[in-house]
């Protein structure tokens, strides 16, 4: 039997997940103010980072590569984005940003006001001690 969390953990689960829930809604928002959904989306923002193989954005976002195709053929048929040869294996393709792909990108991050509100709310300090900790929590190395 799993022991039972003690009410500061409940509470804090719980409004980590009222985070998560607005910020996806947002999101989505913010997607569908751009044509997009919030999968096309996330993939325009991931590839504006760094063009990658289709099989790398499977990867980040935990999904099936095969939806990652469907996804990528409907961005560049928008003109938003384009395949290419990886430049380390020419057998390879890389999905990357076209130049409209990449304002795209930069715009729907601009728009996501939701992040950036509340913690606007909090000092530079409980930033990087927020960050910190989150790090920790996911075990990701602090820079």
């Amino acid at each position: 039997m799993t022991p039972r969390a003690d009410p500061l953990t409940v509470e804090v689960v719980d409004l980590i997940g009222t985070v998560v829930v607005r910020y996806h809604e947002e999101y989505e928002h913010a997607a569908a103010e751009h044509s997009l959904t919030g999968a096309q989306a996330r993939v325009l923002t991931l590839l504006s980072v760094e063009p990658l193989p289709m099989r790398k954005v499977a990867e980040r976002l935990k999904c099936e590569p095969s939806n990652i195709t469907g996804i990528v053929d409907r961005l560049e048929a928008r003109g938003l984005v384009e395949r290419r040869p990886d430049p380390a294996d020419r057998r390879v393709k890389l999905a990357a940003p076209t130049a409209e792909g990449a304002r795209t990108a930069e715009a729907l991050r601009t728009s996501l006001h939701f992040a950036r509100e509340p913690l606007g709310k909090l000092t530079a300090a409980e930033r990087t001690l927020l960050k910190e900790l989150l790090q920790r929590m996911l075990g990701v190395a602090p820079e």
